[in-house]
């Protein structure tokens, strides 16, 4: 997690100071939890929620005792205790140090995906806005790189808006699963604290109580929720590379938004590189490498180990802010995308109607040509265009063998069949 590709909301939820406050919330909370049952009293619970609530945790005081025991939930307790005094001596009654930590993952992942979500959100609004700009704008579409039938821009932002809807869906559901909380002390058997006290510490934070945490919430929970963000990041990817692909000098159909100043090359003053699109590139591969840990996490010892736990204290602020930060970049590419349609259709025009060989070839078997006849005739017409010999409706006219007239031939290049479509496409993906 580097500032460079950082936002201070995201990064914020991942601050030291954040994951104190919390951890003095979920103690706190317990703390209430336990004065109703009357394992401590009221009087102190109170105290405890006065105190701490005003506290202002010293970072470098708690790095400073953790130190000296080695450990970092003791040494916040500690510092705790200089503010609270007394009622200290009442607070994790009964807890372990994975109530408390994996209680506070819980509440920073959800929170992470509160964010999350709503880049998608208007990551969506943007792909549907400039899809529905461009629904009827007409370009080729490629099969392998090489030019195929054509399509529309706006189909392609629209599949683009699918598959980002499945996976804010997806990012619910991770949210839902990762919503958990255990304060259910050593190895998991509420032996020292009473299950009521996970209830409420909960309900007041958010989660839902873990149905068997053993002495830590199950990692198949993580694992899904970091994988979901590899997918999303890979959707964010596939968008990145069409529209790097889209603005090689060859094709130039879409432009990143370029603006007044900026430099494309520190040696060529001409440069205009897809910079933005290059990036993201480059962080859907960061987010992607961060699932598989995830799911090496599931495996830990019987009750608990800590294997899992310098994974997720890396993974947990760097997936989150990463992705974070690649879905608003994606989205103010969108909104600012420079879109060129007459090199589409110049684009489109350069093969010389072979994106029309299709219709040609079935146009043939309606006549009674039978399909590897249709294929050889057409694609005998077809290859010399590929070498820059001819147009293609006129070597088919030419053709004796081509049993189709003039007219018939002509209506099969006509690009509005190929669109005709469209208007279904958009209501199935956008209602």
């Amino acid at each position: 997690m580097i500032p460079r590709y950082s936002r201070p909301e995201m990064a914020d939820i991942w601050s030291p100071e954040t994951k104190f406050r919390i951890w003095f919330e979920i103690e706190a909370h317990a703390c209430t939890a336990l004065a109703k049952l009357g394992v401590i009293p009221e009087e102190a619970a109170k105290n405890i929620w006065d105190k701490g609530s005003k506290a202002k945790f010293d970072v470098a005081r708690i790095d400073e005792i953790e130190r000296e025991v080695k450990h970092d939930v003791i040494a916040f307790l500690t510092h705790l205790a200089e503010f609270i005094g007394e009622d200290s001596r009442f607070v994790h009654q009964g807890m372990t140090s994975s109530d408390v930590l994996d209680t506070c993952l819980s509440v920073q992942l959800t929170r992470a995906a509160d964010l999350l979500l709503a880049d998608m959100d208007a990551l969506l609004a943007a792909l549907k806005k400039r899809a529905i700009e461009h629904k009827d704008t007409v370009t080729i579409g490629r099969s392998h790189g090489i030019h195929a039938e054509p399509t529309t821009f706006g189909l392609k932002l629209a599949q683009a808006y699918a598959e980002f809807e499945r996976g804010r869906m997806r990012l619910e559901q991770a949210r839902a699963d990762i919503a958990t909380c255990a304060i259910s002390g050593a190895v998991g058997t509420f032996a020292n604290i009473d299950p009521s006290v996970e209830e409420h510490v909960a309900m007041e934070m958010g989660l839902v109580p873990e149905p068997v945490s053993t002495q830590v919430i199950p990692r198949d929970r993580h694992a899904q929720f970091f994988a979901t963000l590899g997918v999303i990041a890979s959707s964010v990817e596939r968008l990145a590379t069409e529209v790097r692909h889209l603005q090689r000098t060859e094709v130039l159909e879409v432009e990143e938004f370029f603006s007044e100043g900026q430099k494309g090359s520190s040696a060529m003053p001409h440069k205009r590189n897809p910079i933005l699109t290059e990036n993201l590139t480059g962080l859907a591969r960061l987010v992607r490498g961060m699932a598989l840990p995830a799911m090496e996490n599931v495996a830990l010892w019987h009750e608990r180990d800590i294997s899992h736990s310098s994974v997720e204290r890396m993974i947990g602020p760097d997936a989150t802010v990463t992705l974070d930060f690649a879905l608003v970049r994606l989205t103010g590419v969108m909104d600012k995308l420079l879109v060129y349609p007459e090199n589409m259709q110049a684009n489109m025009d350069k093969l010389g109607g072979l994106m029309h060989s299709q219709r040609v070839l079935l146009a043939l078997t309606q006549k009674g040509v039978s399909r590897e006849d249709s294929y050889r005739l057409v694609q005998r017409n077809a290859m010399p265009v590929w070498r820059g010999e001819g147009v293609f409706l006129d070597l088919l006219k030419a053709d004796e063998d081509v049993v189709l007239s003039d007219a018939e031939l002509e209506d099969l290049f006509d690009l509005g069949y190929h669109t005709k479509h469209v208007d279904t496409i958009f209501k199935r993906v956008f209602g």
